[in-house]
């Protein structure tokens, strides 16, 4: 996949799409970043704050217009998560270039020469091969890189369901522009309970429980915000002027 060819022939469709606005070019930007990060993998899982964030968009229902409008003009696929601790997948659209091969295309020249082909420095482990594709002997090759353990992807595991302390929360928190509060009453509600859910399940990533807590707490703030507009019009109702001249005839 290379990065520039992508990157121009969607330049060269926005020149000639006049549905485009600024807002959904930028939104585009947003996931082809996220698209690269991910070494462009054919489906990848978003988080609607941080799209907003690098995108610069203000309003979630902008934010929703202009993703569902890419989505019927073939810029991508566009499948909304209803799970709060999981993020919407997205599709890219490939826009290819003629001189470019299309990705996952079968290439029977190329299969026959992987048959044929074996390391020169590595001895060939093993002649028989199970069903399921596993090389049963467990040596380490020759020259060849070592196979990883299990025990560091468990770690890893253990270190996303769970925050290593109170001072990896208030930095998540703080880089979405919450303060310090706010992560202390994220940390003190889900350590005291575990570090489960309400329904007594294990949480599998602290942060994306983090996200739906953010968003939660935006909600309650508008709603608690009192209708300014409402109580001065009230107010201007009931104004009155204490000094008046009864002198002056009606």
């Amino acid at each position: 996949m290379n990065y520039i060819k992508l990157l121009n022939a969607a330049f060269e469709k926005f020149y000639f799409d006049d549905r485009l606005n600024p807002t959904h070019i930028s939104l585009y930007m947003a996931l082809f970043q996220e698209w690269n990060s991910s070494r462009f993998a054919d489906e990848l899982y978003v988080n609607r704050r941080d799209l907003m964030r690098c995108a610069k968009i203000g309003s979630k229902s902008t934010y929703h217009r202009c993703i569902t409008e890419l989505d019927s003009w073939l810029y991508l696929s566009y499948f909304p998560s209803n799970n709060p601790y999981k993020g919407s997948k997205i599709k890219m659209a490939i826009i290819g270039t003629s001189d470019e091969p299309v990705v996952g295309q079968y290439n029977p020249t190329l299969e026959q020469l992987a048959e044929h082909y074996h390391p020169i420095r590595e001895p060939v482990v093993g002649q028989h091969r199970p069903n399921n594709g596993q090389v049963v002997n467990q040596h380490r090759p020759i020259g060849g890189q070592a196979l990883v353990s299990t025990i560091n992807n468990n770690k890893q595991e253990n270190n996303i369901k769970q925050p290593k302390g109170w001072q990896a929360v208030f930095i998540f928190f703080e880089e979405k522009g919450f303060d310090a509060d706010e992560a202390k009453k994220f940390f003190e509600h889900y350590q005291t309970r575990n570090w489960q859910t309400s329904d007594g399940k294990d949480i599998r990533d602290w942060r994306a429980v983090a996200i739906n807590w953010m968003d939660r707490t935006e909600i309650f703030d508008e709603e608690k915000k009192p209708n300014k507009k409402q109580a001065s019009q009230i107010k201007d109702n009931l104004r009155t002027t204490k000094n008046k001249d009864y002198g002056q005839p009606l």
